[in-house]
């Protein structure tokens, strides 16, 4: 995309990640409940997957890999795993409403990491933009049909794990001065050798409900097709936090459990109460009001600058 202006480019890399993160939840989402495929297998079939597009990004001259130390990319690649691992638990144990809606509790969590770890600082508008946001969460979760004690913990997991691994992401960037590229093209295989050893403890290899199991064609499509939009997902959330910032990546990921709830009611007939409607909109309204202060703040900036002589 290195035709297109700045502004073009983080607009495309935006509206990739939309609409690749929407796809994966429903087709992960029917892969658990329609065909009952196992949770860490599909994990792994997506690291793969993603590996492989970058071997084949890497070997059409997309980028240059940079030589790094293990050491240097494991803590992204544990984080990595437990990520997706528990993020896709979560998936399979709760409703598609209460899954999308407990990530938005990303935001709070990556704000206290980086004030308490990084010494980063935030406006007090922008503090208090998360309060309707967490409140609607918890509404919203509370008085879910599919309230369960399990899922709950699963969901808490992901957002703990998710909020370092996206703040990692964009640490070790900058700290290793890599684009997205380079940094994914050695942490997807760490992850997935990883995945491969954990697999065998936990899940069947072979056999029903085995990722080597007698899977119809159609199966072994869909779930390829899933590895596909992973490889998406992933990349696009590494460029997008590498060139905005992990807060703002998670406000613009918040829009999307709009057009996911809607999907979860019409595909899967997860049933919504009106207080669920309420918390939603909570939630809306918390990251209406963060975007507008954003946007000020970055008028205010470029502002500042064009008075300076």
């Amino acid at each position: 995309m290195g035709w297109l202006p700045a502004q073009g480019r983080l607009a495309a890399g935006l509206l990739v990640n939309l609409a690749a993160s929407i796809c994966i939840v429903f087709l992960n989402k029917w892969l658990y409940v329609r065909l009952g495929f196992p949770n860490l297998s599909l994990t792994l079939v997506h690291f793969a997957i993603t590996w492989l597009g970058l071997y084949l990004c890497q070997a059409l001259g997309a980028f240059s890999p940079k030589s790094l130390q293990p050491s240097q990319v494991l803590p992204l690649a544990l984080s990595f795993c437990g990520f997706v691992v528990f993020t896709n638990l979560s998936l399979q144990s709760n409703t598609i409403g209460t899954y999308q809606l407990a990530k938005a509790m990303t935001t709070p969590v990556i704000v206290v990491i980086q004030t308490l770890a990084y010494g980063k600082t935030f406006p007090l508008r922008i503090k208090l933009t998360l309060v309707p946001i967490t409140l609607g969460v918890f509404l919203n979760s509370y008085y879910d049909v599919k309230f369960n004690v399990l899922g709950m913990a699963f969901a808490t997991m992901g957002v703990l794990v998710t909020s370092l691994y996206q703040v990692w992401v964009g640490a070790k960037q900058h700290e290793l001065q890599v684009n997205s590229m380079q940094l994914l093209y050695y942490q997807a295989p760490m992850s997935s050798a990883m995945l491969l050893f954990i697999i065998p403890f936990f899940e069947p290899v072979f056999g029903d409900g085995g990722i080597f199991g007698p899977w119809t064609l159609s199966a072994v499509i869909m779930v390829l097709l899933s590895g596909v939009v992973a490889f998406m997902v992933n990349l696009s959330i590494y460029w997008i936090i590498g060139n905005t910032s992990p807060v703002t990546y998670n406000m613009f990921g918040h829009f999307k459990f709009c057009i996911t709830l809607l999907g979860g009611c019409l595909l899967f007939k997860d049933p919504l109460s009106v207080n669920q409607g309420l918390g939603i909109l909570c939630t809306l309204l918390g990251i209406l009001a963060y975007t507008h202060f954003k946007l000020s703040e970055q008028e205010s900036n470029k502002s500042k600058l064009a008075q300076r002589p």
